[in-house]
C-alpha cells in the first residue's frame, strides 16, 4: 500500500472531534477505500488543555494554525475553525502558498473567497474540497460535479438550514410560536446563542451561493443573494397554511435565465415558502437538509439526510480525504475558474407565482377596502382572504394568497400600503412552491 495521506486538522470542535473518531474507527475500511492509509499528524486549536474526550497528545500541537500547511509531516490541511475570513483564510491561503491540498467545511469563508481560493488551488496543482460546506453529510456537492454532470441543470433549491426547519417543523407540530420555540432549540443545542446566521437565512444563502456555482457554473457571488429569514413566521400562519394544505419551509432557490441581449442572469434567494404537502420538501422534518436538482435528460433529484453534527459532516470531511488519497484534484466548483461565468443578478420583478400574504391591521372599518383596492390598483388577483379578530390587542389579521402573477405586482401593491396608519407592522410575503 502506498504512503499514508498526512493530515493537519485545524479546530477540534464538534466536528472535528468527529473526523478524529471517523478515521480512528474506520482506518482499516479508509485505508483500503483510498489506497492507502490516511493518518492525523498535526492538531491546531484555541484551547490545549481543553477536555475533548480524546488524546489530543497523539498528535503535534501547533498553536498558530496558520502555519500548519507549511509543516513538512502534512500532505492535506482541513479547516474546521469556521468564519469568513480571519485566520481560517489566513490558513488557506498559507496551505496552498505552500502547495498543500485543504479541505474545509466553512461555507461563510468559500461563499464569500470561493474564486479566490480556486483560482490558487489550480496554481498550485492542487486539491480544494468543501463537500461538508453544503448539507452535512448529503453528497450534494459530488452529486452535483459528478452524478449529473452531463446534465443543464434549469433549477437546485432546497431546505439549507436544519435549526429553521426544527423550528418551522416544531411550531407545525406543536402550534407553539417562534420565540418559544427558538429558545427551545438554543436550550437543546440546535441553536446557537446567537443564532443570526441561521433565522435570518444568511446560513442558507452562503449554501445557495456555493450550490448554484457548481449547478451553472457561474462564478461564486455571494452578494447578490437575497435573504429573507423565519423572526415573522407566526403560529398563525403555519395554521393558515395546514389549512390551505401547505406547510411552510425556509428554501433557497437558485436559478439562471437569459436576458433579451443573451447574457446569463442568475436568480438566488432564500426565503420563507409555502409548500404543497404533496412536494417531496413538505415531508422534510427537523433539522433534515434536503435539495432538490433538476436536470435536462435525468429529471428531478432529491438529496436528503442529516445537514449537520459531527457524524454527518465529519463522514462529508472524511469522503474529500479520501478522493484525494486516490488522487483526486479536479476543478473546485466542477470547471476551471477561468471558465466560470459571470452573471449578473436576475430581475426578480418579473417572475410569476402565487404568494401567501400576511397583514397585522387595525380592527377598525375600511382596513380591508384599502387593503384589496391595493391589491386591485397594482394588478394582484386574490384568490382567497380570511381575515381573523384578536381580542388581546385589538388587532385583524388578514390573510391573502394570490392568483399567479408577477412579483412585480406584489412588491407594488405593498408600496401602495407602505405608511398605511392601518399597518400595525409591514407585511409578510411568502412565496408557494409546488402549485
Amino acid at each position: 500500500m502506498s504512503e499514508p495521506l498526512r493530515i493537519a486538522l485545524a479546530g477540534l470542535g464538534t466536528v472535528g472531534g468527529g473526523v478524529i473518531r471517523l478515521i480512528e474507527a474506520n482506518a482499516d475500511l479508509i485505508a483500503r477505500r483510498a489506497g492507502r492509509p490516511i493518518v492525523i499528524t498535526t492538531v491546531s486549536a484555541r484551547n490545549r488543555q481543553k477536555d475533548r474526550g480524546f488524546d489530543v497528545s497523539r498528535y503535534a500541537w501547533e498553536d498558530d494554525m496558520v502555519i500548519l500547511g507549511e509543516r513538512p509531516d502534512v500532505d492535506v490541511v482541513v479547516e474546521l475553525v469556521g468564519g469568513a475570513d480571519g485566520p481560517a483564510l489566513a490558513l488557506a491561503r498559507t496551505t496552498f502558498e505552500a502547495g498543500k491540498a485543504l479541505v474545509t467545511a466553512n461555507k461563510a469563508m468559500i461563499a464569500h473567497h470561493g474564486v479566490e481560493l480556486a483560482t490558487k488551488a489550480e496554481a498550485a496543482k492542487v486539491a480544494l474540497k468543501f463537500e461538508a460546506a453544503v448539507a452535512g453529510g448529503i453528497p450534494v456537492i459530488k452529486g452535483l460535479k459528478e452524478g449529473v454532470a452531463a446534465n443543464e441543470i434549469a433549477r437546485v433549491y432546497g431546505i439549507l438550514n436544519g435549526t429553521c426547519n426544527y423550528i418551522l417543523s416544531t411550531m407545525e407540530d406543536t402550534g407553539r410560536d417562534f420565540a418559544d420555540v427558538l429558545a427551545e432549540a438554543q436550550a437543546k443545542g440546535y441553536a446557537e446563542a446567537d443564532p443570526t446566521f441561521d433565522i435570518d437565512g444568511i446560513d442558507a444563502a452562503h449554501k445557495l451561493s456555493i450550490l448554484s456555482s457548481i449547478a451553472f457554473g457561474t462564478a461564486v457571488d455571494f452578494k447578490p443573494v437575497a435573504a429573507t429569514g423565519i423572526r415573522r413566521v407566526l403560529a398563525a400562519d403555519i395554521a393558515q397554511a395546514d389549512a390551505l394544505g401547505y406547510y411552510i419551509r425556509l428554501i433557497g432557490m437558485a436559478e439562471t435565465e437569459i436576458d433579451a441581449g443573451g447574457n446569463i442572469r442568475l436568480f438566488q434567494r432564500v426565503h420563507p415558502h409555502l409548500v404543497h404537502r404533496d412536494h417531496p420538501l413538505a415531508h422534510v422534518d427537523g433539522a433534515t437538509n434536503a435539495v432538490v436538482a433538476e436536470g435536462n435528460f435525468v429529471g428531478r433529484l432529491l438529496f436528503q439526510g442529516a445537514g449537520a453534527g459531527d457524524g454527518p459532516t465529519a463522514s462529508a470531511v472524511v469522503a474529500d480525504l479520501i478522493d484525494i488519497a486516490r488522487g483526486d484534484i479536479g476543478a473546485p466548483f466542477s470547471i476551471p475558474v477561468a471558465e466560470l461565468q459571470k452573471a449578473a443578478p436576475a430581475d426578480v420583478g418579473h417572475r410569476t407565482g402565487k404568494a401567501y400574504i400576511r397583514f397585522n391591521v387595525a380592527d377598525r372599518p375600511g382596513v380591508l377596502a384599502e387593503i384589496t383596492a391595493a391589491m386591485r390598483d397594482a394588478g394582484v388577483s386574490i384568490e382567497s382572504l380570511i381575515q381573523k379578530g384578536n381580542s388581546d390587542n385589538a388587532q385583524v389579521m388578514v390573510a391573502m394568497v394570490t392568483h399567479e402573477g408577477p412579483e412585480s405586482a406584489i412588491a407594488e401593491a405593498l408600496r401602495l400600503l407602505d405608511g398605511s396608519p392601518a399597518l400595525a407592522e409591514p407585511p409578510l410575503v411568502m412565496h408557494i412552491l409546488g402549485e
